[in-house]
């Protein structure tokens, strides 16, 4: 079973950027799937990106896109979500999730395992 860990929130200015890692302890995130999402503070849990096991096929939250990059390095078992151009609006803790195999990648059902989360706070 693998346990994630995320790091890298923290605090930010509208504008900044900030680089989200989802590291694999107790396992390796070779073959999972990974996807990123957010919960802002009386908010439902929402999809923001996803990538699949081999790292050629990647997903987006419409509104992060062109903003946000989700890449894996396998050798290192890490997943990165790149954040850049943060607005206010993308102010939430963040979570990684893996999945071994599955087909609806912005669906947080369909995800077994989830990390702690990491607080980011974006401020005008």
């Amino acid at each position: 079973q693998v346990r994630l860990v995320e790091s890298g929130g923290g605090l930010a200015q509208a504008g900044d950027s900030l680089r989200l890692s989802c590291a694999a302890s107790g396992g390796t995130l070779r073959t999972y799937a990974v996807g990123w999402f957010r919960q802002a503070p009386g908010k439902e849990r929402e999809f923001v990106a996803a990538i699949n096991r081999n790292g050629e096929n990647r997903y987006y939250l419409d509104s992060v896109k062109g903003r946000f990059s989700i890449s894996r390095d396998n050798a290192k078992t890490t997943v990165y979500l790149q954040m850049n151009s943060l607005k206010l609006e993308d102010t939430a803790v963040y979570y990684c999730a893996a999945q071994p195999t599955i087909t609806q990648f912005a669906l947080p059902r369909d995800y077994s395992y989830w990390g702690q989360g990491t607080q980011v706070t974006v401020s005008s």
